[in-house]
């Protein structure tokens, strides 16, 4: 077989969600820190497309460069490229790397319980995993800092109408909004559907509103959360959840960081406190469970820290070749399987 390069791939999913860990085959990106090494694989582009684009990816798809780390604390480092951004932190991606790290053996298991740092461009993370068996059964992550910028928005959205919204940040920036001012079900049956207006309403937000990290270089909204009606638990809430993430496609898992996010918009509004917790069901039934450890402050803003938890599993190893003659060497897309209803 010719090939140019060989990519060594783990495939694995948490909750669900595809988030596909590269562990050899790619030279570490030029920068001093994470930050500026997942900056120069966002402007890049080529592994992104590579990995990412048919034929070897889909818009289903995230993938994870596993990478040194940059601050002696963390045992690894990796810089998550999702569908078309390359955010500071992922909380499916950050389960799909730690069972990889973990059921590969790159990280030594410890029965019943191991624990490491990593360290995601956003920042640290410190994660415990339930282990039996030699599988990580059950991964729990300290995410990075979360907050509540401005509750109660209102949004034009085009075709759609006006809606009340909330922004936040849960490790990436989200516009949230209950799907009741839309009359939609969060059922699988309506994924196309929630998929199309999310991607609607995330233009409309990053046309209108403005969303500033107070600490890092994020300027934009990522995702569109629906949050659904909350139900009272022992220990907090429970509620449905569908995140609609660019150009349109809704996330499998309950998205950690969207987690993260709603319960720092339950905190601010008084309704969460610390040791609360949070459990957000996807439209496959999958589950993931937060809880607030903490309170803290980015910037001026109050915020918290979040843990969530789900599990993950390996599919696969990959090897990704490149013959030489192949036209197409960083892929391509076809809006009938990569949508894009941003008007451009």
């Amino acid at each position: 077989m010719r090939t140019t390069k060989v990519v060594h791939v783990v495939s694995c999913h948490a909750e669900g969600e595809v988030g596909d860990v590269i562990v050899g085959g790619v030279q570490p990106p030029p920068g001093e820190t994470l930050w500026e090494q997942r900056e120069w694989i966002h402007q890049d582009q080529t592994l992104r497309n590579f990995v990412l684009n048919e034929p070897r990816g889909g818009v289903f798809r995230h993938v994870n460069l596993l990478l040194p780390s940059k601050h002696p604390e963390a045992s690894y480092a990796w810089i998550i490229m999702e569908p078309e951004d390359t955010p500071p932190m992922s909380g499916s991606n950050s389960i799909c790397v730690s069972t990889v790290l973990l059921d590969t053996g790159l990280v030594p298991m410890v029965e019943p319980v191991t624990t490491m740092t990593l360290e995601a461009p956003g920042g640290l993370v410190n994660v415990r995993a339930e282990c039996s068996e030699g599988k990580a059964q059950r991964i729990f992550v300290e995410n990075v800092p979360s907050f509540a910028c401005e509750l109660d928005q209102k949004l034009e959205v085009p075709e759609v109408g006006t809606l009340t919204v909330d922004i936040a940040y849960g490790g990436d920036s989200f516009v949230v909004v209950n799907p009741e001012q839309l009359g939609i079900e969060l059922d699988a049956i309506n994924a196309d559907k929630l998929a199309k207006i999310g991607a609607k309403i995330t233009d409309a937000a990053n046309d209108q509103l403005v969303f500033n990290h107070p600490e890092k270089d994020w300027k934009h909204f990522s995702f569109c959360l629906f949050a659904g009606a909350l139900a009272k638990t022992e220990t907090g809430y429970e509620a449905l959840s569908a995140v609609s993430i660019k150009p349109g496609k809704i996330d499998r898992s309950p998205t950690g960081t969207s987690v993260s996010a709603r319960m720092a918009i339950l905190h601010q509004r008084g309704q969460m406190a610390v040791g609360d917790t949070f459990k957000a069901v996807s439209l496959i039934g999958s589950t993931f469970t937060g809880k607030i450890l903490r309170t803290c402050k980015v910037g001026e803003l109050d915020a918290i820290v979040p843990e969530i938890s789900g599990r993950g599993w390996i599919t696969g190893t990959h090897q990704h070749m490149l013959d030489p003659s192949d036209p197409w060497p960083e892929g391509y897309r076809l809006s009938d399987t990569w949508p894009n209803y941003k008007q451009k």
